[in-house]
C-alpha cells in the first residue's frame, strides 16, 4: 500500500473550515455574536501559535451542536458547504488528490476539525478515507463530547497507527501534505513530508530539513 495523506484546512482549502463554521453559526444567529466571535478568534490565534488547548476548544466548538435536532443541523451544514466551503476548495488541491488516486495510492484526509464538518468536505475531494475528531451522537442528538482522542498533533499519528493496525498493513511509501507546524508529528512519520503554503514556523523547518515546499494557491 502507498498512502497519500492530506491535511484539510489551509492545505486543500483556502481557509479554515472549523473557524469558518464558527463564523457561520454566528451569522445565522445560532449563538451570541459578541462572546462567540471573540472566543472563536482567540482559539484560532492560539492554534496558529501552536498553543491550542484542543479539549477546551472542542467543548466550545461542539456546544452549539447540542442545541438543535440533527435534521436542522444537517440542513445548516448543507448551506455552509454550498455557500462557504465550495468557494474555497482549491482546484490544484483536487488535482493533487486525483493524481495520487490515479497512481493507485490510497488517499486519506487527517484533520483535527470534527467529522460533522469535514465528512461532506472529504466527499467533495473524492478522498477515500477520513480520520477526524468524532463528535459523540447519542439518542438522535450531538452531546458536545468527542469519541476517542482528538486528531490533533500527536493524535493524528495515533489515529493513523490505529487505522493501519486494523488493516494489519504498513505503507511502503507515504506522503503527508500540510500547511501547519502543528502537524510536525505526522510530517516526521511519513516517508515524504510536503509543506503546502506553510506557516512561518513550518516553512523554516521544511527549508532546514530539505522538505519540498509547494503552493496550491498559485
Amino acid at each position: 500500500m502507498t498512502l497519500a495523506i492530506f491535511d484539510l484546512d489551509n492545505t486543500l482549502l483556502a481557509g479554515d473550515s472549523d473557524y469558518l463554521w464558527g463564523r457561520f453559526v454566528v451569522e445565522r444567529g445560532l449563538v451570541d455574536k459578541a462572546s462567540y466571535d471573540a472566543q472563536n478568534q482567540r482559539f484560532y490565534e492560539d492554534y496558529k501559535r501552536g498553543e491550542l488547548d484542543v479539549r477546551a476548544y472542542l467543548r466550545f466548538a461542539l456546544e452549539p451542536l447540542t442545541r438543535y435536532p440533527a435534521e436542522e443541523l444537517h440542513a445548516l451544514r448543507a448551506e455552509f458547504l454550498q455557500e462557504i466551503i465550495r468557494p474555497i476548495v482549491l482546484e490544484a488541491g483536487q488535482e493533487l488528490v486525483r493524481d495520487h488516486a490515479h497512481r493507485g495510492h490510497v488517499t486519506m484526509i487527517i484533520t483535527a476539525t470534527n467529522r460533522f464538518i469535514t465528512g461532506p468536505i472529504a466527499e467533495l475531494f473524492g478522498v477515500e478515507h477520513l480520520l477526524a475528531t468524532t463528535p459523540e451522537f447519542r439518542g438522535g442528538r450531538y452531546t458536545g463530547e468527542v469519541i476517542d482522542e482528538p486528531t490533533f498533533r500527536e493524535g493524528k499519528v495515533k489515529a493513523l497507527d490505529i487505522w493501519l493496525a486494523e488493516r494489519s498493513e504498513q505503507p511502503r511509501q507515504s506522503w503527508f501534505y500540510s500547511d501547519s507546524h502543528n502537524d510536525l508529528p505526522l510530517l516526521e512519520k511519513v516517508t515524504n513530508p510536503v509543506a503546502v503554503d506553510p506557516d512561518k514556523q513550518l516553512r523554516e523547518l521544511a527549508q532546514a530539513r530539505g522538505w519540498p515546499v509547494i503552493s496550491l494557491r498559485n
